[in-house]
């Protein structure tokens, strides 16, 4: 599964909060993705999101796991499907997340990440699979910071 996180415009967060189901939801996921044309409001983490949200939850998958908001920063808030990932964040969500991301390094990340003792982890738990969790990690984590600073909420989609 591929991962996204979307800044989203207040206009998309009503039409996504006001969706009645999940097929309301899908359209307009897709609409927001083959729209979009902000740069530096988007960011793709390909399958690292599953290494990320381990190194920063309880090193499980689990949306609950850990505490906030490094919880919110991938899996944790509120789901907007039943079937797909789409996990929403509120504007002050994304805020917190922003701040909280900011305190972790590569050291207190890689710890977390060699703590990972989960058999359904996809990943080869290998330097240079944390390298691309790393990297993809300071993506996720300026993100949130332009996020935050354009005062948007948060969307995180894996498909």
């Amino acid at each position: 599964m591929l991962g996204v996180h979307f800044a989203i415009t207040p206009e998309q967060e009503r039409s996504l909060l006001a969706a009645g189901d999940s097929d309301a939801v899908d359209e307009l996921i897709e609409e927001i993705e083959e729209s979009w044309a902000e740069d530096g409001l988007r960011v793709d983490t390909d399958k690292a999101w599953d290494g990320i949200h381990r190194c920063l939850t309880d090193g499980t998958l689990e949306p609950d796991g850990g505490e906030y908001p490094l919880s919110h920063a991938v899996l944790g808030g509120r789901r907007l499907h039943d079937e797909y990932v789409v996990v929403y964040r509120t504007v002050d969500e994304a805020r917190d997340v922003a701040a909280a991301l900011q305190s972790v390094d590569q050291g207190q990340l890689r710890q977390r990440f060699d703590a990972i003792d989960d058999p359904d982890y996809r990943g080869a738990l290998d330097d240079a699979d944390f390298d691309y969790t790393w990297d993809n990690f300071v993506e996720v984590r300026a993100f949130y910071q332009r996020a935050a600073a354009a005062g948007r909420a948060v969307v995180f989609t894996a498909t």
